[in-house]
């Protein structure tokens, strides 16, 4: 058993990776604001929960006493809620992390988790993105995404191990479930609205199911800390256009489905490699981006979710501004 602590582990990816860790058999902290409520776990008898800011390092400092292992997930996600407020974000996805680190090292963890982002690659010509080619983030989300990996990097060890992982954009079906990413917002657009609009349509998006994501995190956890103390890696499914995307979706959700197609400006494509995680720690993914879509449908039949096409508890943006989160 694994004496592991979440920071964001009440979030979209954080709630479900809680659970699973815990269903392993592991001892689980969830430490986080909780600002989508604390009813998005399926063992919370079994999880010790800490309602706190991961700018509170003296809170922190006594939270993560006594783990093994940190995961580090909490951050002001996507670059549309980071812009929103980016004095909010700068303080938490960067202000905050190396005192974060600095106490986690202090306190005898001994492998920290990082959760970057493959927008930090910024927009390649190159068909696979690997962990060794240069970085050129365009916003400030991915910029300070960097710039904590770097500082992480400073402080590996032989007893304080790091591992970087560069994350894809996570789709399908969570209890704190998002609706503001792309497989999940055109889902939702064609269940409830029967239409989809789409801008443009060429670009790439790399996608990964959230079922995966966390299977990804679990092998981080359990590695042989030569295969990845210091190492980052990419964790994806296949490239995807958002053409394929949507004619996926139409696909599952129903033939009816109208497709509102607009010209755009923004041909943005982000792709990634993940050969590297599949070599070195043998991780290959399990699931798709249909299963995904799947997934949502049949959570959107059975009505477990509540008016998604308004209710902020699934989109990022409108639960800061309705919070005015400081």
């Amino acid at each position: 058993m694994s004496k592991i602590l979440i920071t964001g582990g009440g979030g979209y990816v954080g709630c479900a990776l809680s659970d699973y860790l815990v269903e392993k058999g592991n001892s689980v902290t969830v430490y986080d604001l909780f600002l989508y409520g604390n009813k998005v776990f399926n063992n919370p008898d079994k999880i010790k929960f800490v309602k706190g800011d991961i700018r509170d390092q003296k809170l922190f400092e006594k939270a993560v006493k006594g783990h093994e292992s940190v995961i580090h997930l909490a951050c002001i996600s996507n670059d549309p809620s980071f812009e929103m407020n980016p004095q909010l974000g700068k303080s938490i996805n960067f202000d905050a992390f190396e005192p974060l680190v600095q106490i986690s090292k202090r306190n005898n963890i001994q492998r920290f988790i990082y959760a970057s982002s493959s927008s930090v690659y910024g927009i390649k010509t190159e068909k696979n993105v690997n962990e060794d080619m240069t970085l050129e983030p365009l916003t400030d989300y991915s910029k300070f995404k960097v710039n904590c990996e770097k500082i992480l990097k400073n402080y590996s060890s032989e007893n304080f191990e790091t591992v970087i992982i560069r994350p894809a954009t996570v789709c399908g079906y969570s209890k704190r479930q998002r609706l503001d990413v792309i497989v999940n917002i055109l889902t939702n657009l064609a269940f409830h609205n029967r239409e989809i609009s789409v801008y443009g349509g060429d670009q790439l998006r790399p996608n990964i199911h959230i079922k995966d994501m966390i299977r990804a995190y679990e092998i981080l956890l359990t590695a042989d800390k030569k295969l990845v103390n210091g190492q980052i890696f990419n964790a994806g499914w296949e490239n995807q256009s958002v053409n394929q995307i949507t004619e996926t979706v139409k696909n599952i959700v129903g033939p009816d489905i109208t497709i509102v197609r607009t010209k755009t400006d923004d041909n943005r494509s982000y792709h990634i490699s993940s050969d590297k995680i599949k070599n070195v720690l043998n991780f290959q993914t399990m699931f798709t981006i249909e299963d995904a879509v799947k997934d949502l449908k049949e959570v959107f039949e059975k009505k477990l979710l509540i008016d998604t096409l308004n209710n902020d508890l699934y989109f990022n943006i409108k639960r800061m501004k309705n919070l005015d989160l400081q």
